[in-house]
């Protein structure tokens, strides 16, 4: 089945920040201006139109997916300042590891997202909601090289959004790596790799923003790496790995601002959490 791919509406629940009044009010103040108040009612604006946002990507989503600028013409990428050496050792080694989950949902819907290979059993992690998304129908997976497999779903967990799927053998899928637990640290570089939009082995590269973020997704709340390596809805599942190849994340949502895609601000589930459920998962399932 063909699945059509966009950025589409993203679909998740607010992000809530610990920084607004329980009426929903900011408590901050504009510098130097003196309008405490109109500071408030900015701030109130901006975090009531600020998601977080699930990111794997549905079918019926905005056909052609790439944004245009005003005069009609794709819009360009900024410049971006030129990458470690050492980043692009870590992509030729990520990339190959990196798939396309694909769900068929029970009415002709579908949703993507992305995963990676975790051993030599051939399991996969993904995000749960890509599998919740896409009705639990039939599941396949893309290879980094257009071979696609028919993937048994292990296991899933909802409450930590990871699930665990199986190819056969013959895939031959390398494993990533995994970082060890707790060696995570602040600013240093990242690469966000998966299928946004559709599109299969891009990797995005920037930073590690904070480590234990607090965000809501769904009923659960959750301890989140940020980051500001660009990530849209189909990266869903992808890993998030460090300068030396190590996967230090599972790349799950974004925030928004009134639903206009990225804006430098995603939130990966850490090593920590995938390993300890991934084991759970595959320990159980076999």
């Amino acid at each position: 089945m063909a699945v059509q791919t966009g950025l589409g509406e993203p679909r998740g629940p607010w992000f809530v920040s610990p920084e607004l009044d329980p009426d929903g009010r900011g408590r901050w103040e504009v510098p130097g201006s003196g309008r405490a108040g109109a500071g408030r009612r900015r701030r109130g604006r901006l975090l009531a139109g600020l998601a977080v946002v699930a990111l794997s990507s549905a079918s019926g989503a905005l056909a052609g997916g790439l944004v245009a600028s005003r005069d009609g013409a794709p819009g360009s990428a900024a410049s971006a300042a030129p990458v470690p050496a050492e980043l692009v050792t870590a992509a030729e080694k990520t990339v190959p590891g990196v798939v396309s989950v694909l769900v068929d949902g029970t009415r002709g819907a579908a949703a993507t997202g992305s995963g990676f290979a975790v051993d030599d059993q051939q399991h996969i992690i993904t995000n749960d909601h890509i599998l919740a998304k896409g009705q639990s129908g039939p599941v396949t997976v893309e290879l980094p090289d257009g071979r696609r497999f028919a993937a048994e779903v292990v296991g899933r967990e909802p409450r930590s959004d990871l699930a665990v799927l199986r190819v056969p053998q013959s895939a031959g899928l390398s494993a990533l790596p995994l970082a060890k637990p707790g060696s995570t640290r602040v600013g240093e570089p990242v690469l966000a790799v998966g299928s946004p939009l559709g599109l299969p082995g891009t990797v995005t590269a920037g930073i590690v923003s904070a480590l234990d973020r607090q965000v809501r997704l769904g009923d659960n709340r959750h301890t989140a790496v940020q980051t500001d390596a660009s990530i849209n809805p189909g990266n869903s599942g992808g890993p998030l790995v460090n300068a030396r190849g190590e996967v230090v994340g599972v790349n799950t949502a974004i925030a928004t601002i009134d639903g206009n895609g990225s804006i430098g601000i995603g939130f990966a589930i850490p090593i920590e959490q995938v390993q300890q459920t991934a084991d759970t998962i595959i320990g159980k399932g076999g």
